[in-house]
């Protein structure tokens, strides 16, 4: 039987290992999220530095918040992630916040950034699910 505690730390109940997973997967998803929303309101970056040069298209990113949102986000979930790798094993926590992800990009790609998400990548998430199932239990 596998069990969800690193080595040598304490056992955690299966409720703290999937909430530190979620953890992982909803920061992260924001924090990508709400960078791609940034990249899209900023536009085309080369075009951007053909217009003004290099400094042009760096100052059109660091000047737009939503980037700096997006970041701020995937640097909590990358401290959720060093959080969880201290308290689960890596060959839980890897594979289920990083399909996990996959899942919930998807959809929120399709919700917020009214994304074509077609029934390809719809199969690949749920197929996604699946496998984080066997793999936790």
């Amino acid at each position: 039987m596998m069990t969800l505690a690193a080595p040598g730390a304490a056992a955690l109940n299966p409720w703290a290992a999937a909430a530190m997973i979620a953890a992982v997967v909803l920061t992260s998803t924001t924090g990508e999220v709400l960078t791609a929303a940034a990249m899209k309101s900023i536009g085309d970056l080369d075009v951007i530095r053909a217009r003004s040069g290099i400094w042009g298209a760096i100052r059109a990113v660091v000047t737009c918040p939503l980037f700096f949102a997006g970041v701020f986000f995937l640097a909590v979930a990358f401290f959720a992630l060093l959080l969880a790798l201290n308290h689960l094993n890596l060959s839980l926590v890897a594979p289920a916040s990083a399909s996990l992800t996959l899942v919930t990009n998807a959809v929120a790609g399709k919700i917020f950034l009214k994304e074509n998400v077609d029934g390809r990548r719809w199969a690949a998430a749920v197929l996604v699910c699946i496998g984080v199932y066997l793999l936790a239990h």
